[in-house]
């Protein structure tokens, strides 16, 4: 299943800066545009991969998984 994500980006002074906009608290930074979207993916793919790890763990008993499309 492939999600879209869209990213803020804005040049500050001698720095790139961006954020995610659907998943609070993924921002980076970066020297040029290139390389603020590489480490935009990389933030929001550690985000999400925690985000499931706590999402199971905090699960008790009998669960199921059910993905749901936009």
């Amino acid at each position: 299943m492939k999600s879209d994500y869209t990213a803020v980006v804005k040049r500050d002074g001698e720095w790139w800066i961006g954020w995610i906009e659907e998943v609070p608290g993924v921002n980076s930074q970066g020297t040029t545009r290139e390389e603020l979207l590489a480490n935009l993916r990389s933030a929001l793919q550690e985000a999400l991969e925690m985000n499931r790890s706590d999402a199971l763990a905090a699960a008790e008993g009998e669960y199921e998984e059910e993905r749901i499309d936009l």
